[in-house]
């Protein structure tokens, strides 16, 4: 399959351009030591990203992926407080690009396709780790989970995204690794292509029905 009639590329930020669990993880037990709470593997807070740092808090602080729904309003303010206070100042301690990511957004940059992000990460947080991974000038545009009213797995931000740069959604493509990126894209009738590597759950992403499904960034020069 190629997209032959694409202009505007928009993609997610975890999971799909950049590797920032060891970062996430450092924040959310920094947090739970704060609070007296068991801290939990990397590997463990691997499966509560992807919604946000609200619902990654409140993961955190249910022990498990199921938030419990008896959470005191009080511990949970408190707690998220801490976590982006902590986590602002570390954000790109051991945050990596995956493989061949730059050089990819590079290339399609130069077939002249625009480029943007879309994440569920809080808006604050996506320019400082652009600039610091050099990746912020690669990017026409960017929202985040607190930028409208709703976030991914919502539709609204792939559709506000087409609106602010004024490209149809026939003519927009959806890049990421987790079922919000293809739910969002499948809802906002867009086409999408997602990554097999990143953080979605322990489930294949193949599932959601994305167009094409890749384990590699740099195969995205296939299609495009």
């Amino acid at each position: 399959m190629n997209f032959t009639n694409k202009e505007l590329i928009i993609f997610d930020l975890d999971g799909t351009l950049i590797d920032s669990v060891p970062d996430l993880a450092l924040s959310v037990n920094h947090t739970l030591k704060s609070i007296n709470r068991d801290i939990f593997p990397e590997d463990i807070i691997r499966t509560w990203v992807g919604n946000g740092a609200a619902t990654l808090v409140k993961r955190a602080l249910s022990g498990c992926a199921t938030i419990k729904e008896d959470i005191d309003d009080e511990l949970f303010s408190n707690a998220l407080d801490i976590f982006l206070k902590f986590y602002s100042n570390n954000l790109t301690v051991s945050t990596i690009l995956y493989d061949d990511v730059k050089e990819t957004l590079e290339n399609l940059q130069n077939k002249n396709y625009r480029l943007a992000i879309v994440t569920n990460k809080p808006y604050d947080f996506i320019e400082p780790i652009l600039e610091c991974l050099e990746l912020s000038d690669l990017f026409e545009y960017y929202i985040g989970g607190d930028s409208l009213e709703v976030k991914k797995p919502n539709p609204m931000p792939l559709l506000h995204v087409c609106e602010k740069l004024n490209v149809s959604v026939e003519n927009s493509l959806m890049i990421g690794d987790s079922k919000n990126d293809i739910i969002a894209a499948n809802d906002a009738n867009m086409d999408s292509i997602a990554l097999s590597y990143g953080y979605n759950y322990d489930e294949d992403i193949s599932i959601y029905e994305p167009n094409i499904v890749f384990d590699n960034f740099a195969d995205i020069n296939k299609v495009l």
